[in-house]
């Protein structure tokens, strides 16, 4: 048995199996370019099985050595990475700038960073573990664009390419190239998807005959510019200045370009994989670094809290409580990862949970209450009553006590609705109800929610507060 076979036999032991299976079978059987940047959404997909499982195999498979987990910061509009470091710690809080779509963006974990997973040279070498060995549309596919663009079939790819590209050329560092081009009206862009520089140039005015010339460096900066030419003879200079082999690439700006590079499809992104239950327990120290503040757009919040587990102590004694109250501890967080989340932390008897959308969170809520109810018809007693609260909203994704935790008024405003909830209630703010696929959850089992103003503490007004019924 060789190390590739042995990791594997150790995925199968961690993971469920079906999920182990459809890992082993992509690092085995897949293509290059399929194993450069694993997108774990279209391979569960792929697969026919839902999300989770599989998410969590690629997990365990990053833990064994069997593939390299990386957080893509991308651009928003065109789906371009960034950088892609090894952990969420390299993630830069400030702006990053996209030559390409000439556009200034923040890192949100909700949807500009990702995360994907490549094989491990030590399973199998692929062609983008060598990068400046990859030709300059491997390169975009495999390097300079993250897992979420869906790029054509082979067939109308190579079609859209010829039509959409006018020149590409490889520089070594200190080559410098002469292209001679004849400029229709067509604009025009030239990328460099290594150092992420683009020039755009736009053709305007009546056709000349004289010759126009343009000169375009390439450095370490994602450089950007603009020019303007007339239709004709055009000489492009390009001279690479960097420390790495660049690929300036001439595209022309058309439907051809848009459709080569439109596509788009799901994605696992950071929210989402700080939500996961596997990941949480796996990562639990190696997430952010201390100072860092990364913005989350929508997030939702579980609180619970055990009613009277003083008295239960009280009543049962301290080794039957401890008991109960652990068997509650096993029951919750069996329910928050079956529904997509994961538990951030326990506060005594408390639960906080987060999940990627309010609907999760509803489906779990509904869950913890019936499976305390049957906990309790078990038993023969009444001793186990949740008071459940849920909100949704913006918060920031931090590092408290030596683990990956959340901070703001989401936060806080969830505390509060759960410290509102009666014995057995769930009481949830309004950002939860308006939520489509929640309104559709709670109708399809008949739960209804009454709404009442309520004040929260902190909170300056009122608020409308939901008890399901």
């Amino acid at each position: 048995m060789d190390e590739s076979d042995a990791l594997l036999a150790a995925l199968h032991r961690t993971a469920e199996p079906d999920a182990a299976r459809a890992v082993e079978h992509l690092l085995r059987h897949g293509r290059d370019e399929d194993l450069a940047r694993i997108n774990a959404v279209r391979l569960a997909a792929e697969a026919g099985l839902d999300d989770e499982p599989v998410i969590a195999a690629l997990l365990h498979g990053a833990r064994l050595g069997l593939v390299e987990m990386t957080w893509n910061v991308l651009c928003p509009s065109c789906g371009g990475v960034f950088e892609a470091p090894r952990s969420l710690r390299g993630v830069r809080q400030g702006s990053y700038h996209c030559a390409f779509c000439a556009l200034d963006s923040e890192p949100v974990l909700d949807d500009t960073v990702e995360v994907t997973f490549t094989v491990s040279p030590r399973v199998r070498r692929i062609r983008a573990h060598d990068p400046d060995g990859l030709d300059v549309w491997d390169y975009h596919r495999q390097v300079f664009f993250g897992s979420g663009v869906a790029f054509p079939e082979p067939e109308t790819f190579a079609a859209l390419a010829q039509r959409a590209l006018v020149e590409s050329v490889a520089l070594k560092p200190g080559d410098r190239m002469i292209l001679s081009l004849q400029v229709g009206p067509e604009a025009l862009i030239v990328l460099d998807p290594v150092t992420h520089a683009a020039h755009g140039i736009a053709v305007e005015g009546e056709p000349t005959r004289e010759r126009q010339d343009l000169a375009l460096v390439f450095d370490t900066r994602a450089a950007s510019g603009r020019d303007t030419v007339q239709p004709g003879a055009l000489r492009l200079a390009l001279d690479n200045r960097s420390d790495g082999r660049v690929l300036p690439t001439i595209f022309r700006v058309g439907p051809e370009l848009d459709a080569l590079l439109g596509g788009r499809q799901p994605y696992l992104t950071a929210k989402r994989l700080l939500s996961n239950q596997t990941f949480r327990d796996l990562y639990r120290t190696d997430t952010l670094d201390i100072d860092q503040r990364l913005k989350i757009l929508s997030l939702t919040f579980l609180f619970t809290d055990l009613k009277g587990s003083t008295e239960l102590y009280a009543r049962v004694g301290d080794l039957v409580a401890y008991d109960l109250v652990r068997a509650h501890f096993r029951i919750l967080h069996e329910i928050v990862a079956a529904e997509g989340g994961a538990v951030v932390k326990t506060i005594g008897d408390a639960v906080m949970a987060t999940f990627p959308a309010p609907h999760q969170g509803v489906a779990a809520a509904l869950g913890m209450r019936a499976a305390m109810q049957r906990l309790n018809r078990e038993r023969g007693a009444d001793d186990l009553v949740l008071k459940i609260g849920l909100h949704e909203g913006p918060c920031l994704a931090v590092s408290l006590n030596d683990r990956q935790d959340y901070f703001g008024q989401t936060v806080n405003v969830a505390a509060r609705v759960q410290q509102l909830a009666t014995a057995g209630g769930i009481f949830a703010t309004e950002s939860v109800l308006c939520h489509e696929e929640a309104a559709r959850h709670l109708a399809a089992r008949q739960v209804t929610a009454r709404a009442e103003l309520r004040s929260l503490r902190g909170i300056g007004e009122p608020v409308p507060v939901y008890e399901f019924t």
